[in-house]
């Protein structure tokens, strides 16, 4: 299926449809996106998920079709779980350059445009290099361990956008004004032309996808070497995650334990392709280890939540 040139090209042309419905038709002012307009979208996006799940099934025939839908369901599953700790850093990013909330939205569309460019370089890349020297896998799969474990004792999550050599580099190269100018990503001020502190933002959420997609890319790869599958459920989770920004930014403080759940399906995911070669754990019971993690740890924010509040 990852083959056929013709599902290439028609997931292509339906997100650049989507997205130019998004700019030009449901978002074409800088506003505010109520958290009730977020849900909409999120449940949207992921009954269009599942629609496609459905496609991959029918397209690929009964026995390949079973395969490829579980592959498909398990990697967007992942990278709809890891795009949460996207959602974290986005937090902090918009506050510490005071982003208003009517300009977010537009930073996040042209952020997702560019993460849709280097993930599909980073994908074909691992499944090329994979397919070519079968070895990188054990450091794919090390480098996931290794993130998890990080991440389960890290505490708190620190952004210091001053630091960023992506922020530090552009300042070298172009003058930055200090205001907004109206959510313009650049001004022209006597003959000169100047970027905005929106753009700088701009520049920091496209660096730090780069560091995202080093954890999330390996991690599909744990599940599927299908380029097909791997890009487009890697797609459906990004064109999926402003809308679930906007729909959790305000009670993420009631997922506090999220992120050691994260941490742990990164684990098990480097676990998985560490010993792929002598001990190989189906996509089905992978998917229900993942979901059942995911549970766990929503269920234990929203229990720990409620006791807070008691107390």
């Amino acid at each position: 299926m990852g083959e056929n040139i013709y599902f290439w090209i028609g997931f292509i042309v339906f997100v650049i449809i989507i997205l130019s419905l998004d700019l030009g038709i449901f978002h074409r002012k800088d506003r505010k996106v109520p958290v009730r307009e977020a849900i909409i979208w999120t449940a949207i996006w992921i009954s269009l998920a599942l629609i496609f799940c459905l496609l991959i099934y029918f397209k690929s025939g009964p026995g390949e079709g079973k395969v490829k839908a579980l592959e498909f369901l398990t990697g967007y599953v992942i990278e709809y779980t890891l795009s949460i700790d996207n959602i974290f850093v986005f937090i902090l990013i918009f506050s510490f350059f005071s982003i208003s909330e009517k300009y977010q939205h537009k930073v996040l569309f042209w952020g997702i445009i560019g993460a849709v460019i280097m993930r599909a370089i980073f994908i074909f890349a691992g499944v090329t290099l994979i397919n070519r020297f079968h070895w990188i896998i054990f450091i794919f799969g090390g480098f996931l361990i290794f993130t998890g474990i990080r991440m389960l004792f890290k505490s708190d999550i620190k952004v210091d956008p001053e630091k960023n050599p992506v922020v530090r580099f552009s300042r070298k190269i172009m003058p930055v004004t200090n205001v907004l100018h109206e959510g313009k990503f650049f001004v022209k001020e006597k003959n000169k032309l100047f970027a905005t502190p929106l753009f700088i933002v701009l520049l920091i959420i496209e660096s730090s996808d780069v560091i995202f997609a080093a954890d999330s890319i390996p991690a599909i790869l744990a599940i599927t070497r299908d380029s097909f599958i791997v890009f487009t459920s890697n797609i459906f989770a990004i064109m999926g995650l402003r809308s679930l920004y906007f729909a959790i930014s305000g009670i993420m403080e009631y997922f506090k334990h999220l992120k050691k759940g994260i941490a742990i399906i990164l684990a098990f995911v480097g676990i998985k392709m560490c010993t792929s070669d002598f001990f190989k754990i189906s996509v089905f019971y992978s998917l229900i280890i993942i979901i059942s993690i995911l549970l766990i740890f929503i269920l234990a924010s929203l229990t720990g939540k409620k006791e807070s509040d008691r107390t």
